[in-house]
């Protein structure tokens, strides 16, 4: 029973193929109906591509659910919903959080993962009586560095399931809308926030390479803090600098794992 839900639940909803590949096999399971005890959130951070919410609300409308649409807001009650039409798309919660904290996210203190979605989510279940809930993240099963530090305390139904990512693109290709993401070399780059200070370092070249405006955020709360987001690397605007040169900055990294997920 993977994917029965009988008690508070909150399906984690990142706004990637896996986790609503997760979402559509909890419908399928409950006769494509989403059972009363679950929620449905998306802890939007205002740095995701277009094309994610774009398809949290195709979603949303094609499946005929009702997502929550969740934002970290500086003041109480430290969140806020939004939708689609409102939603921000220029990073307004992360720099909200940043402002408040004086100081940037590292790998080490990822406060940007539990205050902007795992924290978000919780106040919003608090707000509506329910403090106490299970959470069911997309963790695949061939993910293992996630599966070994998010499966404890959380549900992970497609790491019970066998779910693979092949077994994910292969059921989105047969569906009537996607992800409008590339996806390459088994990952979706452009996945989570653009930047992420948690992919690889070659991987945020090669998306600084393509648009090179992606950077500007990200250096912009670099100066304002006077500080970068890692100290084993070059901050953004030396990335964004660096990025109309042919070389290699790095040597080939790979990306952390997660909370945010796929």
């Amino acid at each position: 029973m993977t994917f029965l839900i009988d008690e508070p639940t909150v399906i984690s909803f990142s706004g990637g193929r896996t986790s609503a590949y997760m979402l559509w096999r909890v419908l399928d399971f409950n006769g494509g109906l989403l059972p009363a005890e679950a929620y449905v959130c998306f802890a939007n951070t205002g740095k995701e591509d277009p094309s994610t919410l774009q398809f949290v609300r195709d979603c949303q409308t094609n499946w005929g659910i009702n997502i929550v649409w969740l934002e970290y807001r500086s003041d109480d009650p430290k969140f806020t919903e939004v939708n689609f039409e409102t939603a921000s798309r220029n990073g307004e919660p992360f720099e909200q959080l940043i402002l408040k904290r004086k100081y940037l996210p590292n790998p080490i203190a990822r406060f940007c993962t539990s205050e902007l979605k795992v924290l978000t989510i919780q106040r919003y279940m608090k707000s509506i009586g329910i403090p106490e809930f299970e959470q069911m993240l997309g963790i695949r099963e061939d993910e293992k560095r996630r599966v070994s530090k998010l499966r404890a305390g959380n549900r992970t139904p497609l790491v019970d399931a066998g779910v693979t990512q092949d077994t994910v693109q292969e059921f989105w290709k047969r569906q009537p809308f996607n992800l409008g993401l590339k996806f390459r070399d088994g990952i979706t780059p452009m996945g989570n926030c653009d930047l992420c200070f948690l992919k690889g370092p070659n991987q945020i070249m090669s998306l600084i390479r393509e648009k090179p405006e992606r950077a500007v955020w990200w250096a912009k709360q670099e100066a304002a803090i006077g500080g970068t987001f890692r100290s084993d690397r070059p901050g953004y605007g030396q990335m964004h600098k660096f990025s109309t040169s042919m070389g290699d900055l790095f040597t080939e990294e790979e990306s952390i794992a997660c909370f945010c997920g796929d």
